[in-house]
């Protein structure tokens, strides 16, 4: 009984050590994990990239409608005589203002005007265009849809 006494007293080790794996990879294949999260790393910053490019795409492209909106609607306004000025170049002042170069601008009959604007957007995408057409509503009963 006093061995048995004596091996329940016994100190237990505190930190055995870890049994490792075998090294199953080969010398060659040392370092490929750092290489596929480098490359994968390097695909999501060219999709965010991507992404940036396409937005900033669609903003300008908004601006340029938008700055040809604003024109022909200001040269729609001076041909029928609401405002002064004469009408393309009340809609190049107004296209100027709104940060776009007007390129082309056309009166129809019945005072219509129509717009065409260009819109830096940025080094890498060229411009954006806007075209727009404004003049007064169609009289009641002619039959015309826009």
């Amino acid at each position: 009984m006093p061995a048995a006494h004596a091996r329940a007293h016994r100190p237990r080790p505190r930190n055995p050590a870890p049994v490792r794996a075998p090294h199953r990879c080969l010398p060659s294949e040392r370092g490929s994990g750092t290489v596929l999260a480098l490359g994968l790393g390097l695909v999501v910053i060219m999709a965010v990239v991507l992404l940036l490019l396409l937005a900033q795409s669609a903003v300008a492209a908004s601006r340029a409608a938008a700055a040809a909106d604003l024109a022909a609607l200001a040269a729609a306004d001076a041909a029928r005589g609401i405002t002064s000025g004469e009408p393309c170049a009340v809609a190049r002042e107004v296209a100027l203002k709104n940060n776009a170069a007007m390129i082309a601008c056309s009166e129809g009959p019945d005072t219509t005007v129509q717009v065409r604007t260009e819109l830096s957007a940025g080094p890498f995408l060229g411009v954006a265009t806007g075209l727009a057409r404004a003049g007064p509503p169609p009289a009641p009963g002619s039959g015309s849809t826009p």
